[in-house]
């Protein structure tokens, strides 16, 4: 049986940023979001390095003569590929110095997806009507609810939620993880930035989940982030799992697609 992602995909400003430093990619076989980070020049390049790194790699992830394997290693180390292109540009670029970005990816490889997971933008799984986290927010904050000092109630609208513990800076230092979730028939994914869920909780993303589907359910989280304001740019990427091959385009969007 071979798996691949129907998705809807949208970003949006927001109500108070006046650039879009988000990219995202929706194809068949992969999803993912960059929040770039670093001033609004540099987040925009950060994100759509990696980003266009990631759309690079699809002709590969595609090809029934690569090995699973080498598709495995390959979207791991991507990794490793931004954080070179981000130093390389930064030292080109002074005035790019200390940009940064996040990436969520999930990628289908044989009957399973793959998990690529670096920052606070989350992926999320809905299955038999429940909304579970997926990823672990790389964030101070969450290591503070990991050790039991704070409460998600604290953390939720705490004024440095947002610091992070680990991103793609061109010096990261990261050794990347693939966390492996078996697909199951009916299996749904929210891949998003942090724009939305600084301003929605699980509990109120997964009520209107219940309540819309497809583009409709993308376009209802985005409104609801700006009913409470939206200060920060919106992406999600909302992707059902089907079967068969499906003619399904590539999308970019955000400062990848431009």
């Amino acid at each position: 049986m071979n798996w691949q992602f129907n998705s809807f995909a949208q970003t949006d400003l927001g109500l108070v940023r006046d650039g879009n430093e988000d990219s995202a990619i929706s194809a068949p076989n992969l999803i993912a979001v960059a929040d770039g980070m670093g001033g609004h020049a540099g987040g925009e390049v950060a994100s759509a390095i990696a980003i266009n790194a990631l759309a690079r790699l699809l002709p590969i992830l595609s090809d029934n003569n690569v090995d699973l394997e080498s598709k495995t290693d390959l979207f791991l180390n991507i990794t490793h590929e931004i954080d070179n292109q981000i130093d390389q540009i930064s030292k080109e670029k002074p005035e790019l110095s200390g940009m940064g970005t996040t990436l969520t990816a999930l990628c289908i490889l044989d009957k399973s997806v793959e998990l690529l997971h670096i920052g606070d933008s989350r992926c999320y799984r809905y299955r038999d009507s429940k909304l579970e986290q997926l990823s672990n927010d790389h964030t101070v904050m969450q290591e503070l609810l990991d050790q039991g000092r704070l409460t998600k109630e604290e953390v939720f609208d705490h004024p440095q939620r947002s610091l992070l513990t680990q991103a793609l800076m061109g010096d990261s230092g990261i050794d990347p993880v693939l966390v492996s979730y078996e697909i199951k028939s009916g299996d749904q994914f929210l891949i998003c930035s942090d724009g939305l869920t600084n301003l929605l909780s699980d509990y109120e993303i997964g009520k209107i989940i219940e309540g819309s589907e497809g583009k409709d359910l993308v376009n209802a989280l985005i409104a609801e982030v700006k009913v409470k304001g939206a200060p920060d740019n919106i992406t999600i990427i909302w992707a059902q799992t089907v079967e068969g091959e499906k003619n399904i385009t590539v999308k970019k969007l955000g400062a990848a697609n431009e």
